[in-house]
């Protein structure tokens, strides 16, 4: 592209000042393509996974490491490639992680076996990790802290979005086509954004320090090991050794890493950025709003298809209303933001999300699906008020030559909610529901009752093959699904409004100040007012 020079900025990335506002608009498009596949790409494979049972003979746990090994990948490799990224080049990091997550997207269309797949989804995760932060620290680095959060107000508003339109590309190609057309057009989509990246510049610090590779490995190998365990948990339970074993460790190299970073020079992160308000505030917000939000998707996609009985297409397009309030919130957050202040943005909508949560808790076997709408857009709106907010107070307390890091802890940071989240709701749904079913089931043979309590799905399947008996069946598990979705919503509110009270007391004021630094002030002052009263 050619770029019709504009006046400098101390702002932005001495490699980008120069951009013209057009070349910016095509970064922020080229940023967006990429964050969008990157999200899609996590969910892909949901809507697919009794295809890929039948086609493949693949083990419940291999489908679900089919699933997971991307995000595993994905998740330990966040900080070691945004660091990349600011060492060598932010495209250059971009376009490396493209061409590794197209050609392991194109593995599966031609071998077919479940660890061949498990493999294949793990190198596209670690191409991921290297586009994800690199499309967030190059805008960054690009725009000026005046249109900074307009910018990526947009970048999270897409990428809250991104779910939302993964489940309905995935749910169009199963429509009419295989699973292997999901695999065919990630790759197509991952080589034409290879091409569409190579417009755009490129933005490094010339006077970067070296990799730490010491904290790189520290904190990679924790990342995996923790998301390891929680992954796990479902199945398992968080008993199992092979579930607190690892999450376990996972925090124990957390804390290793600390330590080493405290001591470090030139540390990959300065751990020190999370004892700041602006910066503890944003993470804390992104953490638990992805652990909402994928613990909701999780819960509440059942719901559509198993309930409500809706395909996969349909429960996509059901869905579909979360992604004007989240792109519409996203995008003017650069208006009301300084007028709210950060900690008011964020807890603010993270109360939201957790009313809407509780108000999911209405719906049962005969609701309607506009009953189900305005419950949608009650939550999409708490998550479009708080997402841009707390990814701009990541990035912007993070100097230029740190954004590929910056913007890898925004992204690690959702990546760790993402699956805590589901794990959490899926461990919740699992336990209540076979406790819930159990006791109603005594009239039903042996054979029936293990069937029936190991899922809604299997419930429903024996419920078609037993004769006259089969809608009660089905009319009992529908029942015990909708208790055990009731407590797992519960949970997530729960959780989601204990961090929006941490954020409000935590987080700095419409000033920049942090709320409870002013409130010690404020009653420092009224007890030395009281003494002097009394004194006189």
């Amino acid at each position: 592209m050619v770029d019709t020079l504009v006046p400098s900025d101390q702002d932005i990335d001495p490699g980008l000042a120069l951009l013209s506002k057009r070349a910016r608009a095509w970064l922020l498009v080229v940023a967006c393509l990429g964050v969008s596949l990157v999200i899609s790409s996590m969910v892909a494979l949901n809507a697919a996974l009794p295809d890929l049972a039948r086609e493949t003979s693949a083990t419940q746990s291999q489908l679900t490491w089919i699933v997971d090994g991307y995000t595993l990948a994905l998740a330990c490799m966040l900080l070691p490639a945004g660091a990349i990224g600011d060492r060598y080049g932010r495209r250059g990091a971009l376009l490396i992680g493209l061409a590794i997550f197209t050609l392991a997207s194109l593995v599966p269309t031609f071998l077919d076996s479940p660890v061949q797949l498990i493999v294949a989804r793990a190198a596209a995760g670690a191409g991921a990790a290297f586009v994800m932060p690199a499309t967030l620290s190059l805008l960054t680095a690009a725009y000026p802290k005046a249109e900074r959060t307009k910018a990526v107000g947009i970048w999270a508003g897409v990428a809250g979005s991104g779910a939302v339109v993964g489940f309905l590309a995935t749910g169009t190609l199963l429509h009419f086509w295989s699973w292997q057309s999901i695999f065919w057009a990630l790759a197509g989509a991952g080589a034409v954004l290879f091409t569409l990246a190579c417009t755009v510049s490129s933005s490094r610090d010339d006077n970067a320090a070296p990799l730490d590779w010491a904290g790189a490995a520290l904190i990679g190998t924790g990342m995996a090991a923790f998301v390891f365990g929680v992954i796990e948990a479902p199945a398992r339970g968080w008993a199992d050794v092979a579930v607190w074993a690892p999450m376990a460790a996972g925090l124990a190299l957390a804390a290793a890493f600390t330590v080493v970073e405290l001591r470090q020079r030139l540390p990959l992160l300065d751990v020190r950025l999370f004892s700041r308000p602006d910066f503890a505030t944003g993470a804390v917000g992104v953490t638990f709003l992805f652990f909402a939000n994928f613990g909701f998707f999780f819960v509440v996609m059942q719901y559509i298809q198993l309930v409500m009985g809706y395909s996969p297409l349909q429960t996509a397009l059901a869905l579909s209303p979360l992604v004007a309030p989240i792109v519409a919130l996203s995008v003017t957050s650069r208006w009301y933001l300084p007028r709210l202040g950060l900690g008011v943005t964020v807890s603010a909508g993270l109360l939201i999300v957790a009313g809407g949560l509780v108000s999911m808790r209405t719906l049962d076997v005969g609701s309607s699906y506009l009953d189900l709408t305005w419950l949608l857009l009650i939550v999409s709106s708490g998550v479009g008020l708080c997402t841009a907010p707390a990814t701009s107070a990541i990035m912007s307390a993070v100097p230029n030559e740190k954004q590929g890091v910056a913007s890898a802890v925004n992204d690690a940071t959702r990546e760790v909610g993402a699956a805590l989240g589901i794990a959490v709701a899926g461990s919740i749904l699992a336990a209540q529901y076979t406790n819930s079913l159990a006791p109603t089931l005594a009239p039903f043979p042996e054979q029936v009752r293990d069937s029936a309590t190991g899922s809604l799905a299997e419930a429903l399947a024996v419920s078609t093959r037993i004769g006259p008996e089969g809608p009660r069946l089905a009319e009992l598990a529908q029942s015990a699904f909708l208790d055990a979705m009731d407590a797992s919503l519960l949970v997530l509110a729960i959780v989601i409004a204990v961090a929006a009270v941490f954020v409000a007391i935590w987080s700095p004021g419409r000033d920049g100040r942090q709320m409870r630094v002013v409130r010690r002030l404020l009653l420092r002052r009224r007890a030395g007012a009281v003494a002097r009263h009394r004194v006189s």
